[in-house]
């Protein structure tokens, strides 16, 4: 009788913990799937079962990425005071970035931008966009802030990119 599979929920949530410390440590060129794998304490067919391919692993971590700014984003919830609301979520995700460095490496710089998110992770990322987009209109609709909000949004978005980035 054949042994079962293991591709379980937490061998995923696993994997993807191990990718993340892999590229943190010997960064994209040592990113494999065998080097997850052995980490991991799998197999290299259990990744390509999960995932695909390599590609299939990067996208989830972009997705994964994307989720859980979102939840951060989302947890920062909504007051009556808009421009409070506005720098708490940049705060958030100024926070979020320096706090999952590797993660945000996956989600916004260009190694990985050519595998492309997916329908997930552009989802994941609309989410994330749309929480600003969101607290942007509010403070326009307040008189805190003028300007049309998708363009406020990006425009404090690269900021606190720049910010982050400046921190690091």
């Amino acid at each position: 009788m054949p042994r079962p599979k293991q591709r379980t929920p937490e061998l995923r949530d696993r994997v993807l913990r191990v990718a993340l410390d892999v590229l943190a440590e010997d960064g994209v060129a040592g990113l494999t799937t065998r080097a997850v794998a052995a980490r991991a304490g799998t197999s290299v067919p259990a990744i390509y079962e999960l995932f695909g391919d390599k590609a299939g692993l990067v996208r989830e971590l972009f997705v994964e990425g994307f989720r859980r700014l979102a939840d951060r984003m989302v947890a920062v919830g909504v007051t009556d005071d808009p421009r409070d609301d506005l720098l708490r979520l940049i705060a958030a995700y100024r926070r979020f970035v320096r706090d999952s460095p590797t993660l945000a490496d996956v989600m916004f710089s260009k190694p990985f931008a050519a595998m492309g998110p997916g329908p997930d992770g552009v989802a994941a990322g609309v989410t994330a966009r749309e929480a600003v987009v969101d607290a942007v209109r509010r403070a326009i609709d307040a008189g805190v802030v003028a300007g049309d909000p998708v363009d406020v949004a990006h425009v404090l978005l690269a900021l606190a990119q720049g910010l982050v980035a400046q921190e690091a």
